[in-house]
């Protein structure tokens, strides 16, 4: 009988309040960290495809994009380099077939490419993660006679010829990879999106 003075309506009333003010709380606290679970608008954009327009790439030129931070190659190969690229024999070639995953299933295993005029490459050594130079010119005085064009990693001497694929008795242990790729229209390639996926 003790509690005859208490106003139970004020008491269910303040109970009530109280429980509602938390519990906006919790929410208040809660959006935030998990807001922060998800990945920036940086990073989402950072992953997204990157489209090119490749129309003014004349024949042997080299572009340069970048998608998800690096630099993807994409080179408008002429007939001779085409042609120079089957004639390298298969013994001076690691992987000559292209036979480890550095490349969608859906290119050419010697050209590595969709298009055989145009060649896509993530612009990496697959050695130590240097950045290899375009040397397109056959014969290069500091490469030897025998140089048929392709890509110098001068860090430590890595060789890859312009489909992207190394040479033996270089430290690159593969392939330059080739990313995911389609094409849009006969001028518009879209990096980062699986032909088979269009």
């Amino acid at each position: 009988m003790a509690n005859r003075g208490v106003n139970r309506g004020r008491r269910r009333f303040l109970v009530s309040a109280t429980t509602v003010v938390g519990a906006v709380g919790v929410v208040g606290i809660a959006t935030p960290f998990l807001a922060s679970w998800q990945p920036s608008a940086r990073a989402r954009a950072a992953g997204a495809p990157v489209t090119a327009d490749i129309s003014r790439l004349a024949p042997g030129q080299q572009m340069t994009i970048e998608w998800r931070g690096k630099p993807v190659w994409v080179v408008n190969r002429t007939p001779a380099m085409i042609a120079d690229i089957r004639a390298i024999p298969p013994a001076e070639l690691q992987d000559p077939e292209s036979q480890r995953p550095q490349q969608p299933p859906y290119v050419d295993a010697v050209l590595r490419s969709i298009k055989p005029e145009y060649v896509v490459l993530v612009g990496i050594c697959t050695h130590l993660g240097c950045s290899p130079g375009y040397r397109p010119e056959i014969g290069a005085a500091d490469l030897g006679a025998d140089w048929p064009g392709g890509y110098l990693c001068a860090c430590h001497g890595s060789k890859f010829d312009l489909a992207g694929r190394v040479f033996t008795g270089v430290p690159a242990p593969s392939n330059l990879e080739v990313p995911p790729h389609r094409y849009e229209s006969e001028q518009v390639l879209v990096i980062g999106v699986d032909e088979e996926t269009a």
